[in-house]
């Protein structure tokens, strides 16, 4: 997913203000005024770049005049030691900058080299890796951006896209069926309902719901699911979902796997500024 100019620009604002305060004391102090100098971001781990957008925001927004060049595309596999970008222009700017931009982009870079590596654990069994609303708050465009960045899907971005009736929206509508009913009264969304029995899903089916989510099946559960739907829903597999036994998740038939991980519990990975 794209995302927007003016939204790079307030969270690069937002960042800065918070690390920046009343000014950086140390640049200010050890660099002259009018250095200039240049830098290059270097990934110092095999990784699937990503951030590269926001990471020029954050060092416009301290310098309008501060040059940023990507030596790499978004979304490319790079080795270790692989310089992605290089800024010049004052080096009080550039050092001011430095480690905004670099949270980002290691954090983004960590959430689409983690996916890229889900989605070629199943490769080739037709399943689709998805996102989920487990996002940094404030931050959910630019990781879902990440998380297609690294090849998989993004579920719906908020509760106003997307319908996903819970077990809680369960409870309070008091079946299946109701719930059902009372979302197509109120919305032309297709409704997806999470089921965590087999007997949910004949429940969901007999309502017409257009998606079903089997949430923490075991495989034969799933392959179970997979012959009671034959076709009639979309049916996503989630909970419990790691690296190791994504592939037989994948296996069972479903159509998309959806990871939490991926968004909130990648790790960032290891990006550093070097003066050049």
């Amino acid at each position: 997913m794209a995302v927007a100019v003016d939204m790079l620009e307030r969270v690069a604002f937002a960042a800065l203000a918070e690390d920046l305060g009343d000014g950086d004391v140390t640049t200010e102090a050890t660099v002259d005024a009018d250095a200039t100098g240049g830098a290059d971001l270097v990934v110092k781990e095999p990784g699937v770049v990503c951030g590269l957008a926001v990471a020029e925001a954050v060092f416009r927004a301290v310098d309008p005049e501060l040059r940023f060049e990507r030596l790499v595309e978004e979304g490319a596999s790079v080795a270790a030691g692989t310089a992605v970008a290089r800024v010049a222009g004052p080096e009080r700017a550039i050092l001011t900058g430095e480690r905004t931009a670099l949270n980002f982009l290691a954090r983004l870079s960590g959430i689409a080299t983690l996916t890229r590596r889900y989605v070629d654990a199943v490769d080739g069994t037709g399943a689709a890796i998805l996102d989920t609303r487990k996002t940094t708050p404030g931050l959910r465009a630019l990781e879902k951006h990440a998380v297609a960045t690294g090849g998989g899907r993004n579920h719906r971005f908020g509760l106003d896209d997307g319908v996903l009736v819970k077990d809680n929206h369960l409870r309070a509508a008091g079946s299946v069926e109701s719930a059902v009913e009372r979302l197509r009264a109120a919305t032309p969304l297709p409704i997806e309902v999470e089921c965590d029995t087999l007997e949910q899903v004949s429940e969901a089916l007999a309502a017409g719901a257009e998606a079903i989510l089997l949430d923490n099946m075991i495989p034969d559960q799933l392959r179970a699911a997979v012959a009671l739907a034959r076709g009639r829903a979309r049916l996503e597999a989630s909970g419990g979902v790691t690296l190791e036994n994504v592939r037989d998740v994948a296996e069972t038939g479903v159509d998309e796997i959806s990871v939490g991980a991926l968004t909130h519990s990648a790790r960032s990975l290891d990006v550093s500024l070097e003066l050049t």
